[in-house]
């Protein structure tokens, strides 16, 4: 294995080579961080020669900085994430479905990142169980995708009608919508982990950036053999 090159900023160390290494570069999560310190992670990775750097949940003073610094990033507010650099041209075709509306935030955390990772995302919102017909109307949709990945909260049972309509992998991501039993998303990610329906994959509850690069790395390798 070739050595790997580490950016050291006193507070972090940036890993540089990861895009090389899995396909998906280090990506700055700016919560916990100063406004400064995530701007200072963002410059490291592009002075290593990213062509691309990104960071995601970031606040309105952290996104405030970064545009400040460079006045042609990309924030996508709904999503919390800021872009600097060229976006990849997409490819293959990922379909995003939610529950429900107010599960919107964490859908658009997938979207970007699948833009982030050069893979075409498409959005369907509103498709919840409790008019399950609105999901069969979209059954066409999720027939034609390489991937679909679907977030819900409250009861979290959408995923496993949505893998009963599919052979392809379905990615669900439990969001922490929903009332008191609902635990803050816990009743969700249980329902996803036992669901009826095989060929579930389950992330971590609102993990929109888990799911979006996990649904990347299957849609991309449909179009990229490896050698």
């Amino acid at each position: 294995m070739t050595a790997q090159r580490t950016a050291h900023l006193g507070f972090a160390r940036l890993d540089v080579d990861r895009a090389q290494r899995t396909g998906t570069p280090e990506v700055v999560y700016a919560a916990g961080k100063t406004p400064e310190q995530t701007v200072a992670c963002l410059a490291g990775l592009l002075d290593a020669g990213a062509p691309l750097a990104w960071a995601t949940r970031v606040d309105d003073a952290t996104a405030a900085a970064v545009t400040s610094r460079w006045p042609d990033a990309v924030l996508d507010a709904d999503a919390r994430c800021v872009f600097v650099g060229e976006l990849p041209e997409p490819v293959g075709d990922v379909l995003v479905l939610t529950a429900g509306t107010s599960d919107g935030p964490v859908a658009a955390e997938v979207a970007a990142t699948l833009a982030a990772c050069g893979v075409r995302a498409r959005r369907v919102d509103d498709v919840g169980v409790a008019g399950v017909h609105r999901v069969l109307e979209v059954a066409p949709d999720i027939a034609a995708a390489d991937v679909v990945v679907v977030v819900a909260g409250m009861d979290g049972a959408l995923p496993s009608v949505v893998a009963g309509l599919t052979d392809r992998l379905v990615v669900a991501v439990p969001t922490s919508v929903g009332y008191g039993a609902a635990f803050e998303g816990l009743a969700a990610l249980l329902t996803m982990l036992t669901a009826c329906a095989p060929g579930v994959m389950v992330v971590n509850i609102d993990n929109g950036f888990g799911a979006g690069v996990a649904a990347a790395r299957i849609a991309r390798s449909r179009d990229t053999p490896r050698p």
